[in-house]
């Protein structure tokens, strides 16, 4: 049996993952504001293999690198599921803690018709209870070999620290990937650890306030009549992270693509990602998206006032034809990771993301079932013609 690491580029560490079952319900689905008897609606129920690193992760393997995870399941049926699928794909689970006896984390999310998520109830403390400061601690070899570390904000904030002080203390970029408004501000104790943060827009906003003393900004409810309207809305949070020290910003914007945001720009962040040696899966990626000139397709300079040192750009997102918006944005950061995994430069590597989050929408799974090197080529060539 091949050894899990046989080069640095050929795994990447996770640091914790909701192991999700989603329940979704395709149907419009409408409700009284005060429902004076129990109603029943039609729905249409699917169960989904689902969590912010996992999708990540699911996703990174099949453009070609090798994730390890630090997790916990339930031996219950969801979690056989998910083990099942994680052994079949050829990866590990060495880092899965499993146990009798508990729940493994499980969500439920309503969609409306058009693929939004309407609404959530979540059962998901198994993470926060058993994935440990110990428990992380016991794979410090994992992660002393690792070219890059994410973690999630599922984890308590204990866990959460542990992981990212084993980062530091082997200088390993860590990948801060904030899951929700809520938990987003767990932010505020592990920043001097983060090199890249992966928000949405209000994400943004919480851990820009979650960092902030004095000043508070406000949420994005309100229209806007274009992207550089929209930069400048959100340019005072995005100055607050960088000046805190976070080198990268991915910042998520729906249909309207990604702001990337740096501080020393894209050169300076490849400098410091030097350190990888591509394995043969990754080399493919890598050949894949320099003979396009992936990112040329794309990105455009924003204007961005910021200080001289920092730079911002927008990448718009693809066209496509909605399925499901649920594990789009995670596809998007697997993407990414993947390809700066195999030593493709950042600006690329966002093009990548993007180009893995429009299939990601144009399929029921929250990562394609189908989705490869030959998916991305596809797309790839696809582009080049327009």
């Amino acid at each position: 049996m091949m050894p899990l690491l046989r080069s640095l580029s050929e795994a990447w560490y996770w640091i914790s993952m909701r192991f999700l079952m989603l329940t979704r319900f395709l149907e419009p689905l409408r409700l009284a504001s005060k429902l004076d008897i129990l109603q029943w609606f039609v729905v249409q129920v699917q169960y989904v293999s689902g969590g912010v690193a996992r999708n990540v992760a699911e996703c990174m393997s099949k453009l070609g690198t090798r994730p390890f995870i630090i997790s916990v399941v339930g031996l219950d049926m969801a979690g056989e599921l998910l083990l099942k699928y994680w052994k079949s794909a050829g990866l590990s689970t060495e880092g899965i803690l499993k146990l009798q006896g508990i729940a493994t984390p499980v969500v439920s999310n309503v969609y409306d018709c058009s693929g939004e998520l309407a609404a959530a109830v979540a059962s998901v403390e198994a993470v926060e209870t058993f994935v440990t400061p110990q428990w992380i601690k016991k794979f410090s070899h994992k992660i002393r070999s690792a070219p890059m570390v994410m973690v999630d904000a599922n984890l308590n904030p204990l866990a959460l620290k542990a992981a990212c002080q084993l980062a530091g203390e082997f200088s390993i970029p860590l990948w801060f990937e904030p899951v929700s408004i809520t938990k987003s501000v767990r932010i505020s104790s592990i920043i001097n650890y983060i090199t890249f943060a992966s928000p949405n827009v209000n994400e943004l906003i919480s851990m820009a306030n979650a960092l902030s003393l004095n000043k508070k900004f406000d949420f994005i409810t309100k229209s806007f009549q274009s992207i550089e309207t929209l930069f400048q809305m959100l340019k005072p949070a995005i100055c607050v992270l960088l000046e805190k020290g976070v080198k990268v910003l991915s910042v998520t914007l729906g249909s309207y693509g990604v702001f990337l945001c740096c501080t020393g720009g894209p050169d300076f962040i490849n400098e410091a990602l030097n350190r990888r040696t591509a394995s043969c899966s990754s080399r493919k990626l890598y050949e894949l998206v320099n003979n396009n000139s992936l990112a040329n397709r794309f990105h455009c300079n924003t204007e961005t006032g910021m200080k001289s040192s920092s730079f911002a750009y927008h990448f718009p997102s693809l066209p496509a034809s909605v399925v499901s918006l649920t594990g789009a944005g995670d596809c998007l950061v697997g993407g990414i990771l993947a390809s700066i995994c195999a030593g493709i430069d950042l600006m690329q590597s966002i093009a990548v993301g993007i180009t893995v989050a429009k299939a990601a929408v144009e399929a029921e799974s929250n990562v394609p079932a189908k989705y490869s090197l030959t998916t991305i080529k596809g797309l790839l060539c696809l582009q080049m013609k327009q």
